[in-house]
C-alpha cells in the first residue's frame, strides 16, 4: 500500500508525527530489555520510572495516535508477547487513571504495577504465547506462583512502594462483589482496574494457540462477565477508548474493511480509513470516512488476524491527524 497524506497536508502535521512510531517501538524495546534481564539492570527502579515518564509524554502528545500505535504493536510485536502486553496494560491503565481522576500516587503505583506484574515469568510468558499445547505441570506452577514471586523480585530490585508491590502480588486475585470504585480502599480499587485491563489486553493479543479477539468482543466480555457493580472499569474503558479504538479493524456496511484512526466527539463513531474494498482488494489509496456523519457505518469489529493487508503505520497516523486537523479547521 502506498498511501500518502494529501499534498496539502501542513508541514507541521507531517514532521510532528514522522518519528512517533519509532518512539513507541523504542519504548517497547527498552521495556523488553528491563523485563527480560531485571537483575542485570543498574538501578532498575529508576529505569522503570523513566519508561513511565516516556509513556506519559507519548500519550500526552496525542492519545489517539498512542492508542493506534499501541494496538498495532500489540498485534505485531517483534520483541515478545510479555513486553508488548505490559506496554498495552500500562498505557490503558494510565488513560483510565486520568479518566477516573485517580490521585497521582495511585496512578503511579497502578501503571508501574502494570509494567511489572509479570516480571517473574517474562520468558515463560513469551514461551506460552508461542505454545499450542496445554501447560505442563511445571509451567502451571510457575504461572500460579508468579504474582508473589514478582513482588519478591521487585523488592529485591529496590522497589519500596508498598501499593505497587501489593498490586503485583494481588493482580490475579478474585475480588468479591464490591461497591463503586470510588468507595473502595486503594488496593482493591487498583486491583480491579489492573485485573480488568490485564484480561482485556490478553484477549486482543494473538497467540499461537488462538487468534486475538476483536477489541469490541474483548471489552464486551469484560463488561458482561461481571456483576453490575464490577462493570465500572469495562464501562469506563468503552467510554474512554471506544468499542472500536484507534488501531482496531472494522467491517463497514458498504462491504469495505477499514482501520480506525481516531475517536470523534461521539463515542463509537470514529474516523476510519478503508484499506480493503468490497471485493476484498487492498486499497491503493485509503478512503477516509467520518462515521459520525452517517454513511458508511461500522457493521462489526474485526480481529487483526482477519485482515492480511500490511499498513504503513506512520502514514496512517499522519492521515488521521490531517483529517482531524482539516475537520477542526472547517468546523471552526
Amino acid at each position: 500500500m502506498t498511501a500518502q497524506p494529501p499534498a496539502s497536508a501542513p508541514d507541521s502535521v507531517d514532521s510532528e508525527y514522522e518519528d512517533l512510531l519509532g518512539q513507541w517501538s523504542d519504548l517497547e524495546s527498552a521495556l523488553s530489555a528491563l523485563l527480560a534481564r531485571p537483575r542485570s539492570v543498574q538501578d532498575f527502579a529508576s529505569k522503570l520510572r523513566q519508561c513511565d515518564r516516556w509513556l506519559q509524554d507519548l500519550v500526552a502528545h496525542d492519545i489517539d495516535a498512542a492508542l493506534y500505535l499501541m494496538f498495532q504493536l500489540a498485534a505485531t510485536s517483534t520483541v515478545g508477547y510479555s513486553a508488548a502486553h505490559a506496554l498495552v496494560c500500562a498505557t490503558l491503565c494510565h488513560i483510565l487513571a486520568q479518566e477516573l481522576q485517580l490521585p497521582a500516587p495511585e496512578r503511579d503505583s497502578l501503571v508501574r504495577a502494570a509494567f511489572s506484574m509479570n516480571i517473574a515469568m517474562t520468558a515463560l510468558q513469551d514461551e506460552l504465547a508461542q505454545q499450542r499445547e496445554p501447560l505442563t505441570p511445571t509451567q502451571r506452577r510457575a504461572v500460579d506462583e508468579h504474582p508473589r514471586a514478582g513482588m519478591d523480585l521487585l523488592e529485591e530490585l529496590g522497589i519500596s512502594d508498598d501499593l505497587w508491590l501489593e498490586l503485583v502480588a494481588q493482580h490475579h486475585a478474585a475480588l468479591p462483589e464490591a461497591p463503586p470504585l470510588a468507595g473502595l480502599p486503594p488496593l482493591e480499587r487498583l486491583t480491579r482496574i489492573l485485573g480488568a485491563i490485564d484480561r482485556y489486553a490478553a484477549m486482543i493479543s494473538p497467540r499461537k494457540s488462538r487468534a486475538g479477539r476483536s477489541a469490541t468482543d474483548s471489552v464486551r466480555a469484560i463488561v458482561g462477565q461481571d456483576t453490575q457493580a464490577r462493570d465500572e472499569v469495562g464501562l469506563t474503558l468503552v467510554r474512554t477508548v471506544g468499542l472500536c479504538p484507534p488501531g482496531s479493524f472494522v467491517r463497514l456496511d458498504n462491504g469495505e474493511t477499514a482501520i480506525v484512526l481516531r475517536r470523534s466527539e461521539r463515542a463509537n463513531f470514529p474516523l476510519v480509513a478503508s484499506v480493503v474494498d468490497a471485493r476484498g482488494e487492498p486499497q491503493s489509496t485509503p478512503q477516509l470516512y467520518h462515521t459520525v456523519r452517517g454513511q458508511p457505518r461500522i457493521q462489526s469489529a474485526l480481529a487483526r488476524s482477519a485482515v492480511t493487508v500490511q499498513l504503513p503505520h506512520r502514514t496512517m497516523v499522519r492521515l488521521g491527524l490531517y483529517a482531524a486537523h482539516r475537520s477542526n479547521t472547517v468546523s471552526g
